[in-house]
């Protein structure tokens, strides 16, 4: 078997380092028909995200997606564009300096913090053979969905461990899983809520608006669809809000199988025909800022809530780079790193460990 990875130049002497690798969904490299599409071949090829025999979904894909979703999904990801890029992107990297920071400070600056896309750049490969080059040889990977799907964290999941499979001496792996329920990830979003309120006032009706899947994954076993709810309910009782003040629902959609419901655009024409005067919306499910919350969500989510009769819609960003959600995060990294010692060796040990080796006859 080889190995495609090569391992990187070992000595004796160097510092062993923990990594904490966040893998968030992706984005093309620009808002072109061009760049969409490759972006949109890799994410619509994954069988985590389309569940469908292949022969069947390669026609479909190959026939009638690629040669007209890039254009159509292109003007779309050009509302959102930043003169810096994706805003996904930045968002990413910015939590990821500001947890390496945090981290940095409590644990020392041997601790790694990189960041990867599921989709598109950078690679979850190339960070981690990065990671790896850079000393790591034990890695917690922190997929950015608070809530599990197979397609979102079951996927990232299988991009890791295809890249490990690619390394020789591949490092040790740990995973969160989900941190739906976490306490200070509950206190983040009910914080940013609370900020909201303290500039505008209080909304009328809060609608939380989770990502969409199909159906039938919640008949397979995916605990999605509880987990999102158990979240919302968890938000709800932090804001002290009464339940007929808060609604669930699932955006995004995709081709004529039922997915989750309630549905986005149909709780917002309900709640537009109510009259509702001012709703605040947020997106619990996006940790960052994206296409589905700014596009999706922020403008087309406005325009049907409006059209339907509502008064007032009023967009509440994605934790993005929220103080108290990166502390959530370092937080959560810490605990599933207990019982890996964190501590930076002294430099007398490694020179020492170095002759060791060196007298049993190794090179370096």
């Amino acid at each position: 078997m080889s190995y495609p990875i090569a391992e990187p130049a070992f000595q004796h002497q160097n510092v062993a380092r923990v990594g904490v690798l966040l893998v968030n969904l992706g984005t093309p490299e620009a808002p072109t028909p061009k760049a969409l599409r490759p972006y949109l071949r890799q994410f619509l090829s994954d069988r985590r995200v389309i569940e469908i025999p292949r022969p069947v979904w390669w026609l479909i894909l190959n026939a009638f997606i690629l040669p007209f979703r890039p254009r159509k999904s292109a003007e779309k990801y050009a509302t959102i564009w930043t003169p810096e890029g994706s805003p996904l992107k930045l968002h990413t990297e910015k939590q990821a300096k500001l947890l390496k920071g945090l981290l940095g400070d409590r644990l020392g600056d041997h601790v790694m913090v990189g960041w990867a896309m599921r989709y598109g750049k950078p690679a979850v490969a190339d960070v981690l053979a990065e990671m790896k080059a850079k000393g790591c040889d034990r890695i917690l990977l922190l997929p950015m969905y608070p809530q599990y799907a197979a397609s979102s964290v079951g996927s990232a999941m299988d991009e890791v461990f295809r890249a490990l499979q690619g390394m020789r001496n591949p490092p040790e792996l740990r995973v969160i899983k989900h941190f739906h329920d976490e306490p200070a990830y509950i206190e983040a979003l009910a914080d940013k809520i609370r900020r909201h309120w303290a500039l505008n006032g209080r909304g009328d009706h809060l609608l939380l608006s989770f990502h969409g899947v199909p159906r039938f994954t919640l008949d397979k076993g995916d605990p999605y669809h509880c987990e999102c709810l158990k979240t919302g309910r968890l938000l709800r009782e932090a804001l002290g809000l009464p339940t007929e003040q808060v609604t669930v629902a699932f955006q995004s959609r995709f081709g004529k199988a039922e997915w989750l419901k309630p549905y986005v655009v149909d709780s917002l024409k309900k709640l537009g025909k109510a009259k509702v005067g001012k709703l605040d919306v947020i997106c619990p499910g996006f940790v960052a800022d994206c296409l589905e919350t700014l596009e999706e969500i922020a403008m087309e989510g406005k325009a049907t809530f409006l059209s339907a009769g509502g008064g007032e819609f009023r967009y509440i960003p994605c934790l993005n780079e929220d103080a108290p959600f990166i502390a959530a995060l370092a937080g959560l990294a810490e605990r599933h790193m207990q019982g890996w010692d964190l501590a930076k060796p002294d430099p007398a040990v490694l020179e020492q460990r170095r002759l060791q080796a060196k007298a049993a006859g190794a090179e370096a």
